[in-house]
């Protein structure tokens, strides 16, 4: 078994799909996954038509046993997000785009999006919750950081799974600062330009990249090292911003055949 798949998907208390305060510690497992995997949908993470991975691919990506995994997929699938397909996976379905964007998303077009503005806030946001994450982080959250960043060795030529699992790692560091109202901004500026996100992930290399990215992060947290985690993800963001800066440059030179 998984070594995640206890039925417990963060820390108690958390909000895993980051729609701001948190969830009982009763809420159903299935039911997080469920809320988890429409997030990702809502803001543009998954797409319509995207394939998710396998059954046993997204346990390891969501850090989960199979059972509610099952149950998440299936009332997804019952509320017309999510259909299955020839092979038991599942693809998104060609859901409205106005119900679905995520209001962050929503607040730039794409004539008025600055990359460098946007990477100076991650730069801001994202680093002091890692630096805060690597005071704060209980064992436990520190471990679950650790595992996901190795279970990204995984995905290296998937970048649907990998995407799940990207969001994962950086939502754990997030909850690890114990820092709501960061690491609710932080969703909303992960979730700005994902069209672009989603080209730079399907270019060779770049998964392997931040998978190794990931592990420096990670192993920092570990040791509780704030110096050698800032400078791990500080390094991560330059990686990011980079790959989405050429992927914006790839859209602007592709025409549009809507």
């Amino acid at each position: 078994m998984h070594p995640l798949a206890s039925d417990s998907l963060g820390a108690i208390g958390e909000d895993p799909a980051g729609f701001g305060g948190p969830i009982l510690a009763r809420q159903p497992i299935s039911e997080q996954v469920a809320r988890r995997i429409l997030g990702m949908v809502k803001s543009g993470n998954l797409r319509p038509g995207d394939r998710l991975p396998t059954e046993a691919q997204m346990a390891v990506a969501l850090g989960i046993s199979r059972p509610p995994l099952r149950e998440a997929l299936k009332a997804l699938t019952i509320m017309g997000v999510l259909e299955s397909r020839q092979g038991g996976r599942y693809s998104v379905t060609d859901l409205s785009p106005s119900r679905l964007v995520a209001p962050f998303n929503a607040m730039l077009s794409v004539a008025e999006y600055d990359i460098d503005e946007h990477f100076d806030c991650r730069q801001i946001v994202d680093v002091e919750l890692v630096r805060l994450c690597t005071i704060r982080a209980t064992p436990e959250e520190r471990s679950r950081i650790l595992r996901l960043a190795h279970d990204g060795q995984a995905f290296l030529i998937d970048p649907i799974g990998f995407r799940l699992l990207d969001y994962e790692f950086h939502q754990a560091l997030n909850a690890g600062a114990h820092n709501t109202m960061l690491a609710t901004v932080a969703l909303g500026l992960y979730d700005v330009a994902l069209d672009a996100r989603r080209i730079a992930s399907a270019v060779p290399g770049v998964i392997s990249v931040s998978v190794a990215q990931h592990i420096e992060v990670a192993e920092a947290v570990m040791a509780h090292d704030e110096e050698r985690a800032v400078a791990a993800v500080t390094r991560h963001l330059e990686h990011v911003r980079d790959s989405t800066r050429r992927s914006m440059a790839q859209m602007a030179q592709t025409p549009d055949r809507s």
